[in-house]
């Protein structure tokens, strides 16, 4: 997946700078892109205290919602699906892995008609490389 970078500035009201050692207040909103063979997948993050908001798609939907978290009782991330098809497990596995990687509480919007688990796998893929480049971000 070839990246492509478009960010947004800190939310109106959030420091530019937090102090040293400081943990960033506010939210924080990053949009990146990609292509994913010839389709064009944009991504939107929200970070806020403790979770992340998560938007993919390739236009403006919201046809799933699915939030993940980490359980002291279990290694796999208890996750529920709060908007959409109930069958369509995308959101809600996207959600369980990236919870295991972040350890915060993490909502994920998949709006892809695109269920291939390679596929899958490759807007995965973006996500984690954006992770990696602006840890600041998520």
């Amino acid at each position: 997946m070839e990246p492509q970078q478009q960010q947004q500035p800190e939310a109106a009201g959030s420091p530019r700078h937090a102090p040293a050692g400081a943990a960033p207040a506010g939210i924080s909103l990053h949009d990146f892109c990609g292509r994913a063979g010839e389709q064009l997948v944009h991504f939107h993050a929200m970070r806020l205290r403790d979770s992340l908001f998560l938007w993919v798609g390739a236009e403006p939907a919201l046809r799933s919602l699915a939030v993940a978290m980490c359980s002291p009782h279990d290694s796999i991330p208890v996750s529920t699906s709060l908007l959409g098809d109930a069958s369509d497990t995308t959101s809600n596995s996207l959600a369980q892995r990236l919870a295991r990687k972040t350890k915060k509480q993490i909502f994920v919007s998949y709006n892809l008609p695109n269920t291939d688990s390679s596929f899958i796998l490759h807007i995965e893929n973006r996500i984690k490389e954006e992770m990696m480049a602006f840890p600041e971000k998520f």
